[in-house]
């Protein structure tokens, strides 16, 4: 990698969807910068990615060090031309049940996390006339549930949210999409918990992240807001 390769950035990166993201950017030539609360993974995936994975620790649901930490992959790698917000704090229960402190997390990762990254890769994603911010959302933005108080509300503010940028920076050049995902993902702790399900009943991580790298690639002519990812076989 050269320092004129391009920058991803991925906020929140764990052993599914975040992994996929990194190593499917990283194979089209991006330095990947790994973003999550501790290195105790991202390390590892760093090095398994070489001079291309970089990993920097930061609570998103700290605005501050949300912007503090963009500020420094910035200095270290350059500005960046991919934004991953991967971060969803998925908790789970009734309002009654709801501790306080865990729903205001919820929209915290969600959606405070969200605009302060945007705020702070934007100008920079503005002055070269191209940049890209792809949000991993979900069905429940579109409907709540009795236990997805917290999950469903965040995540429809969420989707709300990212309209309202892609309506403000996609005259500027920045494709601000969102991927909304419908189904369970293939991960081992999944498999555990519905050992009886086939394999075509989960979402491959792999999958999702190719549609999110081709999101990044579209013609300016023909950009997509929203698209859907789900197994091939659910009845939906």
């Amino acid at each position: 990698m050269t320092d004129s390769s391009p920058i991803c950035v991925i906020n929140g990166v764990g052993p599914g969807n975040g992994t996929a993201f990194a190593r499917r950017f990283a194979r089209a030539g991006y330095r990947i910068a790994l973003i999550a609360r501790s290195t105790d993974f991202s390390a590892r995936l760093a090095h398994e990615l070489g001079d291309q994975g970089h990993a920097y620790t930061c609570d998103l649901a700290d605005p501050a060090a949300v912007t503090d930490t963009l500020g420094r992959i910035r200095t270290e790698l350059g500005a960046p031309s991919v934004l991953m917000h991967n971060a969803g704090a998925g908790i789970w229960g009734d309002f009654e049940a709801l501790d306080l402190a865990d729903f205001e997390q919820s929209w915290r990762i969600n959606t405070l996390a969200l605009v302060a990254a945007a705020q702070a890769v934007a100008p920079d994603m503005r002055a070269a006339g191209e940049g890209s911010i792809v949000v991993t959302g979900a069905t429940a933005s579109r409907r709540g549930g009795a236990k997805t108080a917290a999950f469903a509300s965040a995540k429809g503010a969420q989707r709300n949210l990212t309209e309202s940028l892609a309506k403000h920076l996609w005259p500027d050049g920045i494709h601000v999409s969102l991927i909304i995902v419908d189904g369970v993902i293939d991960l081992p702790r999944t498999r555990e918990r519905l050992p009886d399900k086939p394999d075509d009943f989960f979402l491959d991580p792999n999958d999702i992240a190719e549609t999110a790298y081709w999101l990044t690639q579209q013609p300016r002519s023909a950009w997509s807001f929203e698209v859907e990812a789900r197994p091939f076989g659910e009845d939906w």
